[in-house]
């Protein structure tokens, strides 16, 4: 018999059956309460809580493409466990000078930063992505999330209904959805790919679930007829970054970062990160070729 944490319960795993304690599987999250303390909802997968925070106050170029905030500006909280023993983990999207702001505010609650560093390459103006981790009872640290993200510029109001999406994609859409082979979500003009990875990934003693930021994400927003741009990231073991990065360079695909996210998880991963500005089936034919490198359910 072994002990595992899912979701930060403590579980039992007896001749490879996995009991969870019948008061975990009863609780989960009040939802509610976390919406309170943030003030807006987010959206339920399975045994986690995710909620955006987009940056819809910036205004990112990168080579003359205006950046949709879908595309690579969404800030985020992934929710797991019980209302009193609640993990969250995330990203968020910084200005150069709210980093050590948000980042004491997070640590002063006792909150773990995972990694600071750049996505893209070249944006006006400069934004940093700041990886981080929380434990506490759940509205305890979702109102240490909001206090954090309020030293910011970040939108905190609820914001509004989105504007529906056509009831037929457009055409650029279903060339990359083709091509892919894998079927995206159109929102806010951006349209998104979240591809779980094959094998069980732990952090500390918790198993991750692909909202909790370990699916391969991949983003297109259409720039100008025939063309789009594609951005990201691929969640990569050691054996697939640098057959991942011949593929892109083939693809004329620019990789503009490659780093951690977290700081113990099992098996160790790589976060590479990419950009690009062309024809729509050449991209989409370049994240297919890539795709095919890495380990995807």
């Amino acid at each position: 018999m072994e002990a595992v944490m899912i979701g930060g319960v403590r579980c039992l795993v007896l001749a490879g059956v996995l009991f969870v304690p019948l008061a975990a599987r009863s609780q989960g999250l009040n939802t509610s309460a976390i919406d309170q303390a943030l003030g807006r909802s987010g959206q339920k997968a399975g045994e986690v809580y995710r909620v955006g925070f987009p940056r819809t106050d910036l205004h990112v170029s990168v080579q003359g493409v205006s950046v949709k905030a879908g595309l690579a500006l969404g800030s985020w909280a992934a929710f797991s466990g019980t209302d009193e023993n609640a993990t969250v983990m995330g990203d968020l999207v910084l200005l150069d000078s709210e980093v050590n702001p948000v980042m004491e505010k997070l640590r002063s609650a006792g909150f773990e930063i995972t990694a600071v560093h750049n996505h893209l390459l070249g944006e006006t103006p400069h934004v940093m992505y700041m990886h981080y981790m929380g434990h506490g009872s759940a509205p305890q640290i979702a109102g240490s999330l909001r206090a954090a993200l309020a030293v910011s510029k970040t939108p905190l109001e609820k914001p509004a209904a989105p504007a529906p999406e056509p009831a037929t994609p457009p055409e650029w859409v279903k060339t990359v959805n083709d091509t892919i082979g894998r079927q995206g979500t159109l929102r806010g003009g951006v349209l998104s790919f979240g591809l779980a990875r094959s094998e069980a990934i732990t952090e500390g003693n918790m198993t991750l679930a692909s909202p909790q930021g370990v699916a391969e994400s991949i983003n297109f927003q259409e720039t100008e007829a025939g063309k789009v741009a594609t951005t990201g990231d691929f969640v990569l073991t050691a054996e697939e970054v640098n057959p991942v990065i011949s593929a892109l360079e083939v693809h004329h695909i620019s990789v503009t970062a490659l780093h951690s996210h977290m700081l113990t998880e099992q098996p160790r991963l790589f976060f590479m990160h990419f950009w690009a500005n062309d024809n729509t089936a050449s991209v989409a034919a370049g994240i297919k070729a890539a795709l095919s490198h890495i380990a995807i359910k």
